[in-house]
């Protein structure tokens, strides 16, 4: 077997194997299953997970979001004297994705793999604490994700919008450097999009990336070039940077010149596709018959 090929087909079964290795341990709180991360798993938090709405809605709880899912972020007890500050995302299920849940995986178990995969190549993450679904005759009824709180991060969509020039090309450039790795990684994010980079500023022209919203994440052994290119479209890169942006990620390896006007194009008919669904309504819409 030639050298390179040999070497391709040891990281595709390295990566399989990463694929199939499992973060922490399975763990029952009736009438919850999920599993729970090695760091966290004290009977004091499993014992206060077991009711994370009551945790969502106590006082000292802070609502991030509240819309198709709700997040918030509380503090929860490890262990006498060490607590820790958990994001908990309740994945809201009703109508059509309701019953859709009977042949598919509950989004907080893809979360917790999505999450699991990224921990296992490397790939930062916030750290994921634990993940409880409740199904009644196989439908789901409630599930929740939780993870840690990364203090110092902003979504990425502020710093698009705000930095000078010289500092938002430093920006752009590790982004892109980061996204070879991710790919080279066999992750693929099926949503990334400005909110779900988290970013955080460690220096002059450092930056530090952390992939949010990981029930959208895939595994995959190898990712072909026009899936990369693709998996770009959703960032909102200024007009004026992607082709910087695109050739940093290209870097010096040889690609035809119509690549640059696919992502092109294909970036102005998504931005279009977006702006013509908020005139619309459709995604308001959606939510509210329950189907998105």
């Amino acid at each position: 077997m030639p050298a390179r090929r040999q070497r391709n087909h040891e990281i595709a079964r390295g990566n399989t194997m990463m694929t199939r290795t499992e973060l922490g341990r399975e763990t029952r709180l009736p009438p919850y299953v999920g599993r729970v991360h090695p760091d966290v798993d004290s009977p004091q938090f499993l014992k206060a997970i077991l009711d994370c709405r009551k945790i969502l809605e106590a006082p000292s709880s802070r609502i991030l979001l509240d819309a198709r899912n709700r997040v918030g972020l509380a503090e929860i007890k490890v262990q006498e004297g060490k607590c820790v500050h958990a994001v908990i995302k309740e994945f809201r299920s009703a109508g059509f994705r309701k019953w859709k849940s009977l042949l598919t995986r509950s989004k907080a178990g893809k979360a917790w793999r999505g999450a699991a995969g990224c921990v296992s190549r490397g790939v930062p993450t916030p750290k994921p604490y634990a993940y409880l679904e409740r199904r009644e005759k196989g439908v789901l009824r409630e599930s929740f994700f939780l993870s840690e709180w990364v203090d110092g991060t902003r979504e990425i969509r502020f710093l698009l919008r705000e930095l000078p020039p010289e500092d938002l090309s430093l920006l752009l450039a590790e982004l892109a450097k980061h996204l070879v790795f991710c790919h080279n990684q066999g992750i693929l994010h099926k949503d990334l999009s400005d909110g779900n980079v988290l970013v955080k500023r460690v220096g002059s022209g450092r930056f530090l990336f952390f992939l949010v919203d990981t029930n959208r994440i895939r595994l995959r052994n190898v990712l072909p070039r026009l899936m990369r290119v693709r998996n770009l479209i959703r960032l909102g890169v200024p007009d004026g940077f992607q082709d910087y942006f695109l050739d940093k990620y290209l870097g010096e390896r040889r690609f035809p010149k119509t690549l640059k006007l696919w992502y092109k194009g294909n970036k102005a008919l998504y931005s279009g596709y977006v702006s013509l669904k908020k005139k619309l309504g459709l995604k308001k819409l959606a939510r509210r018959l329950k189907i998105d």
